[in-house]
């Protein structure tokens, strides 16, 4: 037997046999969207800008890639490279903001202080943001990208969420009320708390594109069952230490 092993043969098991030979059958241009729009289902962008943290754009984008011929693109100011927080990993933006007038689904995400600050002082960053919001279906942020909402004046009167550390300051900066929920919906805006918090928000983001039928699977497919080893992310059961040394650790790995 060859030892050669395809990504469908690996999937392959006793229950997704028969949906998968179903599906092998189908042409690859027709089982894929194609990208940049071609697809027939919501146009997602997703913002990077300098200094994001890693998790908050592609864990909502492993959730939504997966919405029946959605199409998810990552949108900076120029297209290219565009590195996280720590300075050690880079995403790459298809799309320039120039190249975008249009979107289903803006997704903002957060950053640490530098790059949340030059975010929201972003003149240009923050037009673009508002003028993408006039025709969103959805417009969404996780963790401090709430703030960038918020400077552009998306959040004024609403209830949003944040990450945990920056809560009293979104409320006390802007009109906005701070609820302390993995996310929060008003109206068409959708926030989520922080960094990991995007996995829960893109999911009630796919049930609310979708179904929760294709939510529930979406998140069976990307095995989202999540198990952590320690009963320490809740910053509301947090003892002042542990916070002070999870910032400590935030701030030594950022550049």
């Amino acid at each position: 037997m060859s030892h050669s092993t395809t990504r469908r043969n690996v999937l392959r098991g006793t229950v997704a046999t028969a949906a998968l030979a179903a599906t092998a059958a189908t042409p690859t241009t027709e089982a894929y969207a194609a990208p940049h729009g071609g697809g027939t289902g919501p146009t997602i962008g997703i913002l990077l800008y300098d200094g994001y943290s890693l998790l908050d754009p592609t864990g909502p984008a492993e959730v939504l890639s997966r919405l029946p011929d959605a199409t998810v693109t990552m949108i900076a100011e120029k297209r290219g490279a565009v590195r996280t927080d720590t300075g050690d990993v880079a995403v790459v933006a298809e799309r320039s903001i120039a190249e975008v007038d249009r979107l289903d689904v803006l997704l903002v995400p957060g950053a640490g202080n530098r790059g949340t600050i030059a975010a929201m002082n972003n003149q240009a960053l923050l037009r673009w943001i508002r003028t993408m919001h006039r025709h969103t279906q959805w417009t969404t942020s996780v963790c401090t990208g709430s703030i960038v909402l918020a400077a552009a004046g998306l959040l004024d009167g609403r209830e949003a969420t944040t990450y945990w550390a920056s809560a009293d300051y979104l409320q006390s900066t802007f009109d906005v009320t701070y609820l302390p929920q993995r996310y929060v919906r008003s109206g068409k805006i959708i926030t989520a708390a922080g960094v990991s918090a995007g996995m829960d928000m893109a999911l009630y983001l796919a049930s609310l594109i979708a179904d929760d039928d294709t939510a529930k699977a979406i998140q069976l497919a990307v095995e989202y069952d999540p198990r952590p080893p320690f009963d320490s992310g809740n910053a509301t059961d947090a003892s002042p230490r542990l916070k002070e040394r999870a910032l400590r650790l935030l701030a030594a790995s950022q550049v």
